[in-house]
């Protein structure tokens, strides 16, 4: 995970429409940036679903909700497309982010490791400086833990 207080990572990645989105485009809005492991999975459509339940809230605070994940474009216009998602859902099969982010790292599940993204969740301010940095989020909480932080 990047530090608290250091510089957000720039990037371009293309959206769920295949239109390129930078990091940059948000300055002067708080950006909540959560990586999750795939879309259509239980715990990453909890994640999404409680996002886009509270994205009113998130609007009203002036923060903008940005998930990512190693998905394909084509797989996140699905995902959205069927969960009415109300944000930007960015695909980065390269990884290029995800590791720059430090969020794609070794995992183990029943005794097999393997790689791939540790759900995490970073809160970014208006300058593009890291102001929270959370790694291991639970799924169906992280929308309200986000808007805690937000409302401080």
């Amino acid at each position: 995970m990047l530090e608290i207080g250091t510089k957000a990572p720039d990037f371009t990645l293309p959206d769920q429409d295949g239109n390129p989105v930078s990091l940059h485009d948000f300055l002067g809005k708080k950006v909540v940036l959560y990586f999750y492991p795939r879309d259509n999975t239980a715990g990453c459509t909890k994640q999404a679903c409680a996002f886009a339940e509270k994205h009113p809230d998130f609007q009203a605070l002036d923060a903008v909700v940005i998930g990512i994940s190693k998905d394909t474009v084509a797989s996140h216009r699905k995902f959205a497309d069927k969960y009415s998602l109300p944000f930007l859902l960015l695909a980065d099969p390269e990884l290029g982010v995800l590791q720059s982010y430090g969020v794609w790292q070794e995992k183990k599940l029943y005794g097999k490791v393997s790689m791939g993204v540790v759900r995490s969740t970073y809160l970014i301010d208006e300058e593009g400086v890291i102001r929270a940095a959370l790694p291991k989020v639970k799924p169906d909480a992280n929308a309200q833990q986000m808007l805690e932080l937000l409302g401080n």
